[in-house]
């Protein structure tokens, strides 16, 4: 069979041969249908990212929909390197297979999953979520961002505000449901000035930047907001703007501020299977907020670093892989932008 394999660190793959998976007892060999780029897959492919390693050759992917032998369309997750979903086939435990609703195309819920988790599991699991609550998205302008938006207003939230760099992409993200934007360009005292005007109160912190934003976001909130001991949840998800910033002690002594992380090591695998078979069963009933374009896996090494406009991903299709499902269009049929 063919697949994507990394051979240096910070190289892009290259298309080739490989041996067919052999399965272990409790595993079944699922035909990949649709796997997608993002920055974690780009990351650990690097050697960049938390939790990966130095150990090489490796197929890159964390994420994809398959079929099962039986013919059951199928979401495949948390896959250990070197053995990635950017394959035609992959070995994966049966137990962890996770049925695709029906009507879902396999472009689009490989496109949406892994930005539309983060977002699920900072919410249900991390930040704790209660109706009503409002709702800070800093970084909102990407594709976790919009679906941060999206799955807010759908779990109850009483307001989101967006916060983000593209003019458009804010008003973007306007259209999505966000009741109050930030731009995030500007000096530093407009920016925070900005974020006391419009986020102040908000009880959750979505943050997909980190750094220099966090920073003045933080402070906008502590200066303006009205009432300190109100408990603000600040949810660490995605460093996008650096990995590091400055957080003076007496920011976390001046109000009721509570930091914690969402990630790979911030729940359980059994909690995390869970939310996203939870996330799974939600889909249908949601507009997607990103757009995949179908790209065949063969073209990896040429595709691997090319720039794609906002609120795009991009999905390997391997040769041969039948895309269809019940009710998907023929635009998906065809494996063309969706």
């Amino acid at each position: 069979m063919y697949a994507a394999v990394v051979h240096a660190l910070g190289q892009p793959p290259r298309y080739e041969s490989v041996p067919e998976p052999t399965p272990a007892a409790g595993e079944v060999v699922v035909e990949v249908l649709a796997a997608a780029l993002y920055p974690l897959v780009r990351s650990f492919a690097s050697g960049g990212h938390y939790t990966g390693g130095d150990a090489l050759p490796l197929i890159p992917g964390f994420d994809g929909v398959g079929r099962t032998p039986t013919g059951e369309l199928v979401y495949i997750s948390g896959l250990e390197p070197p053995h990635g979903t950017m394959a035609e086939r992959v070995a994966v435990p049966a137990a962890a297979l996770m049925p695709v609703p029906e009507g879902l195309d396999p472009v689009t819920v490989a496109a949406v999953m892994n930005p539309a988790s983060s977002a699920w599991i900072a919410l249900r699991e991390r930040s704790r979520l209660r109706r009503g609550d409002s709702v800070l998205v800093l970084g909102a302008t990407g594709n976790a961002g919009r679906a941060a938006i999206q799955l807010s207003l759908d779990q109850g939230a009483g307001s989101v505000v967006a916060a983000g760099r593209d003019p458009l992409a804010l008003q973007a993200a306007a259209a999505l449901g966000a009741h109050r934007t930030v731009s995030l360009q500007g000096s530093d005292e407009d920016i925070a000035a900005a974020f006391g005007a419009a986020a102040a109160d908000v009880d959750i912190v979505l943050d997909y930047l980190w750094e220099r934003p966090a920073e003045l976001a933080l402070d906008g909130i502590l200066r303006h907001r009205s009432d300190l001991t109100r408990t603000l949840r600040w949810v660490q998800i995605g460093s996008a703007a650096g990995a590091d910033m400055t957080l003076p002690s007496a920011w976390l002594r001046k109000g009721d501020v509570s930091v914690c992380g969402s990630g790979l090591g911030s729940i359980s695998g059994a909690r995390r299977d869970a939310a996203l078979r939870e996330l799974l069963d939600r889909l249908p009933d949601l507009v997607p907020a990103t757009e995949a374009v179908a790209v065949p896996m063969a073209e990896v090494e040429a595709a691997w670093e090319s720039p794609l406009r906002s609120g795009t991903r991009l999905v390997f299709v391997p040769a041969g892989a039948d895309v269809r499902a019940s009710g998907a269009s023929e635009a998906v049929k065809n494996a063309e932008t969706v």
